[in-house]
């Protein structure tokens, strides 16, 4: 018969460091706790945890904030407990050195954050989703008052959070102080582009939908944010471009106001040519695509007389092919070369 398996030896076999004194089973169940933080903290950052989190009606930022932090107050909290275990308790109460916070308080604040962050997200999409799109205003319009107002609650939410947090906010004086130093030095280019992104959304010079050319950069506005803009090109590649080169730079909107806009197609034809047949072919290549306006009507201009051709101009107007100028201008091409 096999007798009781002795495991006094877990606690009774000590050795010391850091000035304690530790137990074999106290060790193992703080590595064990760590474990199970670890393990949890991985699975709260799993895509199937994010996506269920987006299927209850999250947006994707409060989703991947919300995850982010509380695995890490998981990983830190099993941390905390193990040490507990350990023998080493340790006192949420005391203040962390240099902040007048608590670790409780500093739990806290994380966590409500967390929920500002997403009542901002819910209150942009709520107001966009249920009053505005019924409101009749210019959809551009619709969007930047949410994304103003989503930034209005998450100001508003974080500094109720700090207040009702037990933070005196007097004492973020010196904080603040260095802040404004460090906006002036190397965030300066981060409060330009929040500076410029919320002058884009007052004044509107861009609006999502518009097809806009900024330096080398063409294609269509697909979203506007606080510090970016999104661009996606012809070739469907999207370009995030800082909201100030939009403010500092020439911006050419080819959607801005009247949506017509006239394409000029350069042609050159040898000397002796006969003119008024290449006049009459050339207005009738314009008027043959299908996105040419028939008013005004497509026209001829005699550029001038070239080192070894005659250089004319094709002028015609279209008011959906903005979007596509390329391909306009190339169909334009192969129907005047037929």
């Amino acid at each position: 018969m096999i007798g009781a398996l002795d495991l006094t030896w877990l606690e009774t076999t000590q050795f010391s460091a850091l000035g304690r004194v530790f137990s074999v089973a106290s060790l193992a169940a703080f590595l064990l706790t760590v474990l199970v933080g670890f393990i949890l903290s991985r699975v709260i950052l799993s895509d199937r945890v994010r996506l269920l989190c987006r299927k209850v009606g999250l947006g994707a930022r409060v989703v991947d904030v919300g995850t982010t932090a509380l695995s890490l107050l998981v990983f830190l909290g099993s941390i905390f407990v193990g040490l507990g275990f350990a023998g080493v308790p340790v006192d949420w109460t005391r203040k962390v050195p240099g902040l007048p916070l608590n670790g409780e308080q500093i739990v806290r604040i994380v966590v409500l954050i967390v929920l500002v962050f997403w009542l901002s997200g819910r209150s942009k999409s709520l107001l966009y989703s249920r009053f505005l799109k019924r409101s009749g205003m210019d959809r551009a319009l619709q969007y930047a008052i949410s994304q103003v107002v989503g930034y209005v609650v998450l100001i508003i939410g974080i500094l109720l959070v700090f207040q009702n947090s037990g933070l005196d906010l007097s004492t973020l004086a010196v904080f603040a102080g260095a802040l404004g130093v460090g906006l002036g030095l190397g965030l300066q280019n981060i409060a330009s582009n929040f500076i410029s992104g919320l002058v884009i959304l007052a004044e509107r010079p861009i609006k999502i939908g518009d097809r806009v050319e900024v330096g080398e950069l063409a294609g269509m506005v697909t979203e506007i944010h606080a510090r970016s803009t999104t661009i996606v090109t012809n070739d469907n590649i999207s370009m995030i471009v800082p909201n100030s080169r939009f403010i500092e730079e020439t911006v050419t909107n080819w959607s801005h106001g009247d949506p017509k806009v006239r394409f000029r197609i350069p042609v050159g034809v040898a000397y002796g040519s006969d003119v008024p047949l290449l006049r009459k072919t050339l207005i009738a290549a314009g008027k043959a695509h299908p996105s040419t306006l028939p008013k005004p009507e497509p026209d001829v201009f005699f550029d001038g007389f070239g080192d070894s051709s005659l250089n004319f101009e094709l002028v015609v107007w279209s008011d959906e092919m903005s979007y596509r100028p390329l391909r306009y201008k190339s169909d334009l091409n192969f129907a005047i070369d037929r």
